[in-house]
């Protein structure tokens, strides 16, 4: 079966280029999919939720933050300010940020500034 779309073609990596985007199949520099901010109506409000996860990481604990309406950049931002908050390292993996440490109460107060409803998950 042929692809129809540059998208559909599943090319990650051009060496012209660099790292493509799977979803628009234009260089991630230029990407226009996740440059469109997604909002959310005020009729759905987003949950965030802020948790503790010890599993895959060697008994290690990273505080998880999941639910934030915010994509692209935006997130990328939002976790880098949050980490500096803290004062330690973390990530951001597909819409969900993780930071090294237990930082749950400091994070709930910073993210209920925002103005979004924050619910401590897990135990």
């Amino acid at each position: 079966m042929k692809a129809n779309k540059i998208g559909d073609s599943g090319l990650v990596y051009a060496t012209e280029h660099g790292r493509m985007c799977r979803q628009c199949g234009k260089p991630a520099a230029r990407c226009a999919c996740r440059a469109v901010p997604q909002t959310v109506s005020t009729t759905q409000r987003a949950v965030v939720r802020v948790g503790r996860e010890t599993k895959g990481r060697k008994g290690k604990g990273v505080t998880v933050i999941s639910g934030v309406p915010l994509s692209g950049a935006a997130i990328d931002k939002l976790g880098s300010r949050l980490k500096r908050l803290c004062g330690s390292g973390g990530t951001v993996k597909d819409g969900v940020i993780e930071i090294q440490g237990d930082h749950r109460d400091r994070l709930i107060e910073e993210l209920m500034k925002n103005g979004w409803t924050v619910k401590r998950s897990g135990g």
